[in-house]
């Protein structure tokens, strides 16, 4: 049965106790989880030894793309930093620490060191970026560290202090220690819990996945959505998420998630992409919503997670209230400025009056004082609240994280001070009574990257555990609870006598979402969950699952009693040769391969082969295969009839040294030849192997084998061969030796008229054949054997996308690998129907991004199309295309900017594609503008400002080169100079206006700028009454618009509100300084102008991809 709803459930229920196709081959540098792994969770056997490198880099700026530190050593070890500057496939910063000399350490070494690295800031070193990290260094993973370290936008604006006159300095703390083997924890054993593997940056879902499973009714909930037998876990999220579930509950070891996530649709790009587990549980919990409308469990989500409030204007002179009821699944609660929960519901019902300049506009009594606030109606029975351990920095103008002391307590009251919480028609006879029972959510590491996990009290007893990914752990409350209010802490003295001042430092570590239960409805969501409530369907298939793996398990460690034995067979080549491969002779994973303990005789195995195959053991010959100097595999030579009586495991080391290879066979069939057993095997005998060409259906198939004497001829068997192609006795053929294909084709002619030895013909050679194109007059595209090799060897589908739908293969093209750029773009030219092929521009795939790249492919800036195709080590067959306006050669010698033009007089905003040739500067962009624009008088002088934000950040000179403006990340904005500006006063002042609206959702008091910014002229000893008069002629808002707009003084994101008669111009004393953008006259107001296209440009820079599920 479904859970039912929670109103109804009865009492009586018991509590339940129970490093990749899109990364880069080759080794790489590992990816951390930024987290604060304290000494509780690994013994240590001896106190660790610490140290600090500093590594100052000059001309930054010309890095390559991989550059290593000078070695430095702690704890007795050799380390270097490595860095990416131009990042590692991201368009971040990319850096590691990396075991300095581990190609030269023993066999099976391993050190555990716990580091950070940092980025300095040389202007204000609070703003340093910083991250924290362990791990467990072994010679499979001797680098570890963060691929997504900062935005390299952000590193590289000098005005942020990163890199200062071309130097960056980068800071690693090493502290080196000794843990016995912290990774053979077995989680089940010691738990009764199993943990879930992170697929590389995962571990914001693991905490939340822990933390719904751990509530009993939400997985009951799950268990009873429908699914089929039919369904796979990788299409259908019920079913992946039963089937994690289940593992969760039955498995003995960690779970994987990779089903859950292809169900959501993700690729290998979002499993390294850290999200925010708040965002993620938001729209996991709406997308399962819709899942189980029409099902027996619709509505368990709002059952379990939705509250209300009411947000409330209420007027004090007049009978005037405005309400409005709204639902939440979550609350998010400030962290700054408060002691505890408490104080942040104190905060979040915290009433605002509205007066003076602020009034409310209030329906037929117009501008009245007022009392603003949020009042509760209910609670859900599950409470989650989140801490916004993240803010916005003005300073910085980048989000910086919180991590001031901020306590939690384990049961929750918000009936408190007589309800002071709920509105006035809240159910007061609900008891508001809340236990942190289930999950205490923490994040470790600071704003650009780090570690989630959980503490979780899964069932109605004391006992916490920590839920660390694949690890599970007994802790105790105070672990949970007091540990991670986050605040400062003392160390301990590593020595007394030598410094008496105690050593802080800040808990990076600190709780981000509590999860409360209501006392009573505890024992309804604590409920029993057992098989009974599981689809039998996914009993079966998983159980199924187990078996197989089990049985895998056990194939594994059973591996070192057995052999792999691969054999081919004439028919796998007659079946492979022409569909499957067209160089060499067999693809040893498609054949059929036996598994045989190894001290089984040889003679034994071939039974088995007489019964596998139906060839009796008198008519098999077994060859050995052999690996040439040119890696192409061939059979070498047949078994000795000595060598058929020892067992295959000793075979198997003789001939393949390495301790987990196969022994691959071909197998000769005398049955073939018509014989009672194969032909003896003479000393000057070869065995060859024959393809047939057929120049006009361009098709390759194998045709059969051959003994030869080496001192014969070719001539000698070219009627046999005739008869096996199926020609004519007597048809005119050639032949051709098949050498190599790696790296190019090798493919020469044989002489027929010298011998076998002559030709250098050698056991398992290829003869190619085909009929003699002399005299037939056909001319076909491949005319001989090695030109129809070639052009397989080289052949290359590749799938075309429009680089504005970078989602949707649009139409695919089989080209060759040594296409030059303009061989592609003619094809493609072609296909599309475009007389100028050199306007079609072709952008590379990123295959880690599943992106195109952010830069096209240059004119003939790779030779060929392998190039395009390839990156990082990494092969792709996608490119993505567009048309230009004017060819690509001629455009590469121009500089694009993209303008917004705003009209003086007018309002409307027109954008404009400006290509100059790169040595223009400023002054040539304002006068093509010119000559494009409409301006309101022949005389009117132009200038050109860099916007962010919707602030002004720059006036460009008119002298300014234009290759150094980069219109990526900032909207560039043309307009006219207004007379006024022309002719300044010496006490006159230009300062910056600005739109704003202060975000009250949930009682945040911050700034959001919106609208376009624009300067303004004030005079000495003008009031704000007569500037408001010019800002509304220049705006042209309507009187009643503008009555209830508000003015204000706003510096460093803090607004003063000014009155009509204040002077305006004592406000702004400064001039022509950098970060004037930042003192502003702030107007606000509602935004209700409409969106323009391009505003979308000003948040190209944010990096941080949004959490989709797409299924």
């Amino acid at each position: 049965m479904p859970p039912p709803p929670l109103d109804n459930q009865q009492d009586e229920d018991v509590e339940m106790v129970v490093p990749n196709s899109d990364i880069p081959d080759g080794p790489q540098p590992m990816e951390a989880h930024t987290e604060d792994m304290s000494t509780a969770d690994v013994p240590i056997v001896d106190d660790s030894l610490s140290g600090r490198f500093t590594w100052t880099i000059e001309n930054f700026s010309r890095l390559t793309r991989k550059v290593y530190s000078d070695d430095f050593y702690v704890g007795g070890y050799k380390w270097r930093i490595l860095i990416f500057p131009k990042g590692n496939n991201v368009d971040h910063l990319s850096m590691y620490l990396d075991v300095a000399d581990s190609t030269t350490l023993p066999y099976g070494w391993t050190r555990y060191a716990q580091f950070s690295l940092s980025i300095v800031n040389q202007i204000q070193s609070k703003y340093s970026v910083r991250k924290e990290t362990q791990h467990q260094f072994t010679a499979r993973e001797s680098d570890w560290g963060f691929t997504s370290f900062m935005p390299i936008a952000e590193l590289s604006d000098s005005s942020r202090g990163y890199v200062v006159n071309d130097t960056c300095i980068v800071e690693a703390d090493v502290a080196v220690r000794k843990a016995n083997d912290y990774w053979s924890h077995d989680s089940k054993k010691e738990t009764g819990y199993v943990g879930l593997k992170n697929q590389g940056a995962t571990c914001y879902m693991n905490s939340l996945l822990q933390t719904l499973y751990h509530i009993p009714y939400f997985r009951k909930a799950v268990y009873h959505m429908p699914t089929t037998e039919n369904d796979m876990p990788s299409g259908s999220i019920p079913l992946a998420l039963q089937s994690l579930f289940y593992k969760l509950q039955y498995s003995d070891s960690s779970v994987a998630t990779k089903e859950l996530t292809k169900s959501f649709g993700w690729d290998t790009y979002d499993s390294f992409t850290q999200h925010d587990v708040q965002e993620l549980n938001r729209v996991l919990s709406e997308k399962l919503e819709d899942k189980m409308k029409g099902t027996v469990v619709e509505g368990t989500i709002q059952q379990l997670f939705e509250g209300h409030h009411m947000n409330y204007i209420e007027c004090i002179n007049v009978d005037y209230k405005s309400t409005r009821r709204e639902s939440f699944y979550d609350l998010q609660l400030d962290v700054k400025g408060c002691r505890d929960v408490y104080d942040s519901f104190d905060k979040y019902v915290e009433v605002e009056r509205l007066e003076g300049d602020n009034k409310y506009h209030a329906e037929q009594y117009g501008l009245q004082e007022a009392r603003k606030g949020v009042l509760f109606i209910d609670f859900p029975p599950v409470l989650q609240l989140q801490l916004k351990r993240f803010e916005y920095d003005y300073m910085r103008d980048n989000m910086v994280k919180i991590n001031d002391r901020y306590e939690f307590p384990l049961q929750l009251d918000l009936d408190r001070d007589n309800g002071k919480y709920l509105s006035p028609e809240a159910d007061r006879s609900v008891r508001n009574l809340y236990t942190l029972h289930r999950s205490v959510l923490v994040h470790s590491g600071g704003v650009n990257g780090g570690h989630y996990y959980a503490y979780i009290r899964p069932t109605l007893s004391n006992q916490w555990f920590k839920f660390d990914d694949e690890r599970v752990t007994k802790e105790v409350a105070k672990r949970a609870l007091e540990e991670q209010y986050g605040g400062e802490e003392e160390l301990p003295h590593t020595n007394p006598g030598f410094n008496n001042s105690p050593f802080k430092f800040t808990r990076h570590s600190n709780a981000y979402m509590l999860v409360y239960i209501r006392d009573s409805d505890k024992n309804n969501i604590i409920c029993s969950v057992d098989e009974k409530d599981i689809a039998q369907h996914l009993i079966v298939r998983l159980k199924k699952e187990q078996e197989e793996k089990e049985q895998k398990r056990k194939e594994k460690e059973e591996a070192h009693l057995y052999t792999i034995l691969k054999v081919a067979r004439d028919a796998d080549l007659h079946q492979q040769i022409g569909k499957d491969i067209f160089f060499d002779l067999v693809d040893h994973d498609k054949v059929r391969t036996f598994r045989i303990r190894k001290q089984t005789p040889f003679i034994t195995f071939k039974e088995e082969v007489a019964r596998e195959f139906g060839i009796p053991i008198m008519y098999q010959r077994f060859w050995l295969w052999a690996k040439r100097q040119n890696h192409t595999y061939r059979p070498n030579r047949p078994l000795t009839p000595q060598e058929e009586t020892q067992s295959v495991g000793h075979l198997r080391d003789v001939y393949n040294k390495a301790s987990n290879a196969e022994l691959k066979l071909f197998l000769e069939d005398g049955q073939d030849f018509g014989l009672i057993r194969p032909p003896e095997k003479r000393k000057e005998d070869l065995l060859l192997f024959f393809k047939l060409y057929d120049t006009s259906n361009e098709t390759l198939r194998y045709i059969g084998r051959l003994h030869v004497a080496g001192s014969g001829k070719p001539m000698d068997i070219l009627t046999k061969l005739n008869e096996m192609a199926g020609f004519a006795l007597d048809e005119e053929i050639e032949l051709f030796e098949e050498i190599k294909y790696e790296p190019r084709v090798m493919c020469e002619h044989v002489n027929k008229n010298v011998t076998f030895h002559a030709n250098q013909l050698e056991d398992g050679d290829i003869i190619c054949i085909q009929k003699s194109p002399v005299g037939s007059g056909e001319q076909f595209r491949y005319p001989d054997v090695p030109s129809f090799l070639e052009y397989v060897h080289n052949r290359q589908v590749v799938r075309f996308r429009y680089l504005e739908k970078p989602k949707e293969d649009e139409f695919s093209l089989e080209l060759s690998k040594i296409h030059t750029y303009d061989d592609v773009v003619i094809r493609v030219a072609e296909y599309l129907g475009l007389d100028d092929p050199s306007k079609i521009r072709l952008t590379s795939h990123n295959c880690y991004s599943q992106q195109p790249k952010p830069h096209p492919i240059k004119y003939q800036g790779v030779e060929h199309l392998s190039d395009m195709l390839t990156s990082s080590n990494q092969t792709s067959d996608i490119l993505y295309y567009e048309a230009l306006d004017i060819p690509l050669p001629e455009l590469q010698c121009l500089k694009t900017l993209k303008i917004s033009f705003h009209h003086a007089t007018k309002d409307e905003v027109v954008i404009h594609t400006i290509r100059l040739p790169r040595q223009s500067a400023v002054e040539d962009v304002i006068n093509d503008l010119k000559s494009k624009v409409d301006l309101s008088h022949p005389g009117a002088e132009l200038r050109l400002l860099e916007i962010l934000y919707h602030k002004i950040y720059k006036i460009f000179p008119l002298s300014e080169m234009i290759d150094n403006i980069n219109d990526q990340y900032w909207t560039l904005r043309a307009e006219e100079i207004p007379e006024e500006e022309k002719n300044l006063g010496p006490r006159d002042r230009l300062i910056h206006v600005y739109h704003f609206m202060k975000d009250t959702a949930q009682n945040q008091v911050q700034l959001q700028n919106f609208g376009d910014p624009f300067f303004l002229v004030i005079h000495e000893g003008e009031t704000l009454a007569d500037i408001k008069l010019r800002i509304q002629k220049k705006l042209q808002v309507p009187d009643e618009d503008f009555s209830k707009w508000k003015f204000a003084f706003v510096s460093l994101g803090r607004a003063e509100y000014l009155q009509d008669s204040d002077i305006i111009s004592t406000r702004f004393q400064r001039r022509d300084i950098y970060g004037a953008w930042e003192e502003y006259l702030g107007l606000e107001h509602a935004d209700n102008s409409p969106k323009r296209s391009y505003i979308a440009n000003q948040n190209r820079h944010s990096y941080e991809k949004a959490v989709k599920i797409y299924n």
